[in-house]
């Protein structure tokens, strides 16, 4: 069994984009907004600061009471749309409960939806066009390319049907001609399916979600999801016993999270590419 390393690819993406980055006339830049004091989204917001640095970008922050209106968050979302230095802009989720994050994320410019989740922009990842990818499954899809993992008339089965996850990996899966299946909370024989899966991508986020008899020995298997154990240890939705099967696995952490991260600043890269130039 092999290990899919996300943080040693995520490395080299990250190593490529650094000198792209150097032979822009002005650095990409992007904005972080978060919105309270959710434990969780600081440990993602300074993440992606680090990541900034170590790919030579312009970062800055935005960090917002609780008690933001939605007319306060859109005025941010207006100015930062407008500001020529800014390549993308990026809502750190989940938001308050008293905001709607699709009127927020439906107002970023297409341009700089560096997190893909504009209409705009997962309609032209839908038809195949070319353009910003959800940093996710686009993280899953350049792990299996570095592993010389085709796709190509395979089986796929994703756990998930989340618009961040779960609908685009298996658009882009469809895309490099698997065969796709998406199973859900509401898929019956969910076992049985997982067993034909060639590559079996988990993103329930539910500890336990994958054993070992529900899968096919030599599959690929991919856990995107961050969960915590009972001893706050971070761990995805597949078993251990997993490992004993599989031909390759993602481990958790070190994965798909590196890769969603580094997929964040390729993005951020080719807007600023884009916008230099039409400038």
């Amino acid at each position: 069994m092999t290990l899919l390393d996300g943080k040693a690819l995520a490395l080299k993406v990250k190593t490529a984009v650094y000198k792209e980055t150097e032979t822009l006339a002005r650095r990409p830049g992007l904005a972080v907004i978060l919105v309270g004091e959710d434990p969780a989204s600081r440990v993602y917001v300074n993440g992606k600061k680090k990541d900034c640095a170590d790919c030579g970008f312009y970062s800055e922050e935005h960090m917002l009471p609780e008690a933001t209106t939605q007319r306060e968050m859109l005025d941010l979302v207006d100015e930062l749309n407008k500001r020529a230095d800014i390549d993308g802009i990026l809502v750190q989720l989940p938001l308050p409960g008293h905001l709607d994050p699709e009127v927020v994320l439906n107002a970023i410019d297409p341009r700089k939806d560096v997190d893909c989740f504009h209409p705009q922009n997962v309609g032209t990842m839908l038809i195949g066009g070319s353009g910003f990818l959800p940093c996710t499954p686009a993280g899953v899809m350049a792990l299996l390319e570095e592993y010389g993992i085709d796709p190509s008339g395979k089986h796929a089965v994703v756990l998930g049907r989340s618009n961040i996850v779960g609908k685009p990996m298996a658009m882009l899966l469809l895309e490099k001609n698997a065969t796709v299946t998406i199973c859900h909370s509401k898929t019956q024989n969910l076992a049985e399916i997982c067993r034909q899966a060639d590559i079996l991508v988990s993103a329930v986020g539910k500890i336990g979600t994958v054993s070992a008899d529900m899968v096919k020995d030599g599959a690929v298997v991919i856990d995107v999801a961050m969960n915590r154990d009972t001893n706050g240890k971070l761990c995805g939705d597949v078993d251990a016993g997993v490992a004993e099967k599989v031909s390759y696995l993602t481990p958790v952490p070190g994965g798909v999270g590196p890769m969603t991260r580094a997929m964040l600043m390729r993005n951020t890269l080719h807007s600023a590419q884009c916008h230099q130039n039409l400038q």
